[in-house]
């Protein structure tokens, strides 16, 4: 099973960018600011609403007369009063995409789906207040606890792509469980995620929630991380473990091979330093007994 090598499409041509262009990216940023602002003012009266009259008895033109604008303009914002509660998901999708796109080539495509999705925990994390009154009132009334749901399963297919765009699905062999790796390590991401805001949010959003977060990481890491593409060779070279690869980049920290009472690891001069200790860690603690007490070597 081989690594994908995601190749650039080519751009379109394009005209030079002129200073022209400047005034206009300014203005698409000042519009995209306002439609933000706009979307939380609306979430916010929908919220206030919802806490004195009831989500039920709430109507979208009360929502609308209290954030002070027409019912046309809610209607150019959010589909329905359900989906006011929830006016950040979209962009922080947008953003924990972003993350996915933009993760370095060493990086383990695992820790690349954490860093992403902590974008979804800093959402709730800068409004704390409204958070809390916003889960409490999703446990209340089953339609926002189904629009939740479907917020989630949004986040979830995101990440299972990723991952899954690490692997060459053509390649179906017996024993090659990546894909199914993959689905799963994004699950539990999401899952290890959830359930520390779930718990954060039934404190009253206090304490340090993205110090739990990386803790529920670690372990989601240590039960997923070197299962996925686990034995990879080096691109373009046959690797110690055997086998060759087509040139694609290696994302496991390191390769380990045991030769009688020696033990030789492999791993780029980039990769995380404690992810290359904890792979040989793991390697020692897998060694017959009788057959670790030899020396370590670690070649960069």
């Amino acid at each position: 099973m081989q690594y994908v090598r995601v190749m650039p499409q080519p751009a379109k041509a394009t005209r030079p960018k002129t200073t022209a262009d400047a005034p206009e990216s300014a203005a698409g940023n000042r519009a995209a600011a306002q439609r933000l602002k706009m979307r939380r003012e609306l979430a916010t009266a929908a919220m206030e609403l919802f806490a004195t009259k009831g989500y039920e008895a709430t109507t979208v033109d009360e929502i609308a007369a209290t954030a002070g604008v027409a019912r046309r303009t809610f209607f150019r914002h959010f589909r329905s009063k359900e989906e006011a509660i929830f006016p950040d998901h979209d962009d922080t999708l947008v953003r924990a995409e972003a993350v996915l796109n933009a993760a370095p080539a060493h990086e383990h495509p695992l820790d690349t789906v954490c860093r992403g999705i902590k974008e979804v925990m800093r959402m709730y994390a800068a409004a704390p207040a409204v958070s809390v009154a916003r889960y409490r009132l999703t446990r209340e009334v089953p339609t926002l606890r189904e629009r939740e749901i479907a917020s989630v399963a949004r986040y979830e297919r995101l990440f299972t792509r990723y991952l899954l765009g690490h692997f060459d699905e053509r390649d179906h062999h017996e024993g090659n469980d990546d894909p199914l790796l993959a689905e799963v390590a994004a699950s539990a991401v999401v899952t290890a995620h959830n359930h520390v805001l779930r718990r954060w949010l039934r404190a009253g959003g206090e304490g340090d929630v993205e110090g739990r977060l990386d803790h529920a990481f670690a372990i989601v890491r240590e039960t997923f991380g070197t299962g996925i593409g686990a034995g990879r060779s080096l691109g373009g070279e046959s690797s110690p473990l055997g086998g060759r690869s087509d040139g694609p980049t290696v994302t496991t920290p390191a390769l380990v091979e045991a030769h009688d009472e020696v033990l030789v690891a492999v791993a780029r001069t980039d990769a995380p330093l404690d992810e290359v200790m904890r792979t040989i860690e793991r390697a020692l603690r897998g060694r017959p007994s009788g057959a670790d007490h030899g020396p370590t070597a670690p070649v960069a």
